[in-house]
This record gives structure tokens, sequence and C-alpha cells, in this order.
């Protein structure tokens, strides 16, 4: 009853020659004037043609030229990689970032024929579940933000949650006697001093750099195959104006910009217009997105040069005749791990070590993708391996 859902058919734009275009969602795509004739010509083919990557990690660049254009990639692609991951397309895997699409290749060397292969062969693996309503795809968040997420976790587990504890050493200890006899031994320190803990099923749900530092002990192969996976930095800058300041209607999601078109913000959501009560009546919020793995330099920046770019940047876009009455700028220079050529290889050989150490389980955004509904499915599939664990 917490959650705010944000229209699904509301307007997605991206910035194409200095102005925001709509992106038509769905078989509008392939006849609007946002694709070229040759990335029409490329899709048809790809619906009755037939192709197959030379390569068994191919980066999303190369795939979409390729397939079908650097207009698409430029357009439409690009852009779209750094709204979800602040990645570069050209180091970006696809195997990895975007399985589905690698898989349809595979399997029917069609992108259009294949996902609707590979979805149905998804489905057939995952057994018969309970049918659910399921609604429409679109943002969600909760009326208090999404900490609200945070603070039912918490509640939930009351007394058992510790908090501003460090875990500085991880030990196995029963290791190699019997293939379920792993337990480990944790080293804390905290609000009650030093202490140590043991435990016979552990999961690591911390940044890839933390779990290479702790399971280094255990084996070396953890921190070279962990701390090989890149973050990319990002500056969250959120804005408010009054409404009758901005020459825009801000009627939709937001936009996405490509990196040809040499602004720095990635892209901005108009968060006043997807949730009731993001700012004061008569006001617009917009949080815009800078950085990202194509734009590294922007981590070194302070907060008032990063607002005041952005300001610059979004005034011709939206029409902005004054100063924004509001402004909020978060730095994470660790944001999204980033899903490069060699992450799915990185990721099997983790697995590999993981199988030496039974007990031991990891989730985290850096193993199935980085969103949050993603995230929560992948902790949940551990939660019931941890279960069946027990009950075997």
């Amino acid at each position: 009853e917490e959650r705010v859902l944000a229209d699904p058919k509301a307007p997605r734009y991206v910035l194409i020659d200095g102005k925001l275009q709509n992106v038509p969602m769905g078989p509008g795509l392939l006849a609007s004037s946002f694709l070229s004739g040759g990335t029409r010509t490329a899709i048809l083919r790809d619906i009755f043609g037939k192709s197959e990557s030379p390569e068994p990690d191919e980066s999303v660049a190369n795939f979409i030229r390729r397939k079908f254009s650097p207009t698409l990639l430029d357009r439409l692609v690009g852009p779209f990689v750094s709204g979800i991951y602040a990645g570069d397309p050209e180091k970006l895997s696809l195997r990895a970032a975007f399985p589905i699409l690698y898989e349809a290749e595979k399997a029917a060397g069609s992108i259009t024929r294949g996902v609707f292969k590979v979805i149905k062969q998804r489905k057939a693996a995952n057994g018969t579940q309970p049918q659910v309503p399921k609604e429409k795809a679109t943002l969600q968040t909760f009326r208090d933000g999404n900490e609200t997420l945070i603070r039912a976790i918490a509640a939930r587990l009351g007394e058992r949650l510790t908090c501003a504890t460090e875990v500085t050493r991880i030990a196995a200890i029963d290791f190699g006697q019997e293939p379920k006899a792993t337990r480990f031994r944790l080293a804390l320190r905290g609000p009650r001093g030093e202490e140590t803990i043991e435990t016979e099923r552990l999961i690591l749900s911390v940044p890839t750099e933390t779990a290479a530092r702790l399971l280094e002990p255990l084996d070396l192969g953890f921190a070279g195959q962990l701390s090989a996976i890149a973050y990319s930095g990002v500056a969250v800058v959120s804005l408010g104006y009054r409404k009758e300041d901005v020459g825009d209607s801000l009627t939709g999601f937001g936009f996405l910009v490509p990196r040809s078109s040499g602004l720095s913000i990635l892209g901005t959501v108009w968060n006043s217009s997807l949730f009731p009560g993001r700012a004061p009546e008569g006001q617009a919020l917009l949080t815009s997105f800078v950085g990202g793995a194509t734009n590294p330099g922007a981590m070194n920046k302070s907060p008032e040069q990063l607002a005041a770019q952005v300001h610059r940047e979004l005034s011709p876009l939206l029409g902005l005749r004054k100063e924004p009455v509001f402004s909020n700028v978060m730095i994470w220079k660790r944001a999204i791990p980033q899903y490069n050529l060699g992450h799915t290889a990185r990721l099997a050989a983790v697995e590999s070590l993981r199988t030496h150490f039974p007990g031991l389980y990891f989730s985290g955004n850096y193993l199935n993708g980085p969103a949050i509904g993603t995230c929560v499915e992948h902790a949940l599939k551990v939660a019931d391996e941890v279960r069946v664990s027990f009950a075997n």
C-alpha cells in the first residue's frame, strides 16, 4: 500500500540535434522518423534473416553496429546503456549485460525471432509458477521514498540486525573434512568492541572490492576475480524550480542524452511529474545523472560545480528562466558495477571457487543486473538455496 507507480504510458525522450524527441514504444518505433531508413532496413533484415557473432564475448556497441547501424547505437542504445549502467557500450558485454539478446541470436540467428524462443525456454526451465496478476513494467517508488524499503527490512529483522559493525576478517574452519563441514569464523569490530562469531552459512552482500578483501585469506582467486570488476561513478544532481520558470510542460518520464551531444548529463528524470509529493505545490523537481564510465572526471568536481553545470545544460533544453530554488547533489564514486567484456568468465571463476567452500553465498548488483527488482529476485533465490541446504 506504500508503493507508488509511474504511468507506464508516460512519454520518454532522447536528445537529438539539440531537441527532445519522443521515443515511440513497441512497433511504433519502426515506423517513426526517429530511426533512419538504413536502420529500419536492418531491423527488417534481422526479422527474416540470420546472423551470428564471430566472438564468444562481444561488446554491445559492436553487436548493434553489426546487426543494425551506428545510428541506432548513437541515438537509442548508447543512451539506454548510460541510463541503466552509466556504462560504455564499447566495453559493456552483451552476453553479461543483456543475456536475452545474446541467447536470442544464438538460438535463432535473429533477435526478433529468438527472443520469443528464449523467453519460452526460460519459462519452461522455471517450471509451473502460481498465476498472479502482473502489472505493466514501470518505474515505482514508495510514498516516503526508497528508504521505506530499508526501514521495512530493518523492522522485520529487529534485534537480529547488528549495525555499525565491521567484519575485519573471515576464516574457513573445519575446511575440507567433509563436503558440508565448512564453517566460517568472522572477526567483528563494533560498539561492543572486538568479537568473533562462527556460522555455517555466510552470504556476502557487499561491493566486490570488500568481498575481495575479506575472501583473500580463503583463496587468492577470489580477490583476483572480484577486484577486476570495475565500477562507474555517478553524481545525482537534484534541482528544484518554480513551474512558472520552466518553459517545458515536463510531461513524461524525462530524457536520455547520447554521448555525441557533448553534454555531461547522462539523463534527467522528471520526478515531480512521475510521482506525487516530490515537490511543493507550484514547483518541479528534476533529477539528473552525471559521470559514468565515459566521463569519470565528473567525480572530481564539487557539488556546487556539478549543480551549476547541470543547470546550464538543462536551461536551453527545458526553457529554464531562473536559477533553481532547491539543489542537492550526491556523489557516488563507485555507483554501478560494469558488466564489461569478460564479466561472465569472471563470475564463472568465482562460482567455481565458491564450490570449494560449501555454505558461502553471494548476493549483489554485480551478479544478475543492477536494478533493485533484479537484486531482490536474486536475493530471494539465494535465501531459498540456503533453506534447501539446511533441509538436506
